[in-house]
């Protein structure tokens, strides 16, 4: 028999599995994976280190779709906003991947190319080196919780009847759809103002 014309595994099919996986049950194992693929388990192996591996894979992925051109945009401010919104969508594509990865280290040199480039960015514009690592998480913790929140339904109170929460229940029907995407913004929009004035007293 010849060989087969596409490889029976890669690291490609092994990445999308394992994010299939992942976006259909929150986790992933590697035997689970092998036997998606049709493959034994020490196949996958072959092709990764172990299971963080994977991880390391899976992160790439995603954060493929995050537009690294964000940091090319001026001034720093109107930068860091559209990285934070392109990050919250690479990851509202792919919710149940959030506490995987950001309950691992990052390894994937594409993925630390990003932080290299905010970092090299906020330094640019005056910020301290001690002060730097503390803002990215800081939006990192506001872009991937409401990541989460676009993923969740649209309506997250459900009231029994409107007369034990009458309040409530009135900002509810006020708040029309888009909530997330509202929240979103606000706090985006705080989170750089404040950021913003923190640069600004040094200066002053």
């Amino acid at each position: 028999m010849g060989r087969p014309r596409t490889p029976l595994l890669d690291r490609e099919r092994i990445t999308t599995t394992a994010l299939e996986l992942i976006d259909e049950k929150g986790e992933f194992s590697v035997p689970q994976m092998a036997r998606r693929l049709g493959v034994q388990t020490g196949s996958v192996y072959h092709h990764v280190d172990g299971r963080g591996g994977v991880v390391e894979l899976v992160r790439e992925r995603v954060c493929a779709a995050i537009d690294s051109a964000a940091f090319d945009v001026e001034p720093w401010d109107a930068a860091m906003t559209a990285w934070a919104r392109s990050y919250r969508a690479a990851f509202a594509a792919h919710p149940r991947a959030i506490p995987l990865l950001m309950t691992s280290p990052v390894r994937a040199p594409k993925v630390l190319e990003h932080y290299e480039r905010a970092v090299r960015l906020l330094l640019g514009v005056g910020f301290a080196m001690a002060e730097v690592m503390t803002v990215i998480t800081a939006l990192e913790n506001l872009v991937l919780g409401s990541a989460l929140d676009l993923a969740a339904p649209e309506t997250m109170w459900e009231l029994p009847d409107d007369t034990t929460t009458p309040r409530l229940a009135e900002a509810l029907a006020a708040v029309g759809t888009g909530r997330a995407d509202a929240a979103f913004e606000l706090a985006l929009g705080a989170f750089i103002g404040h950021a913003r004035a923190l640069l600004d007293a040094k200066e002053a």
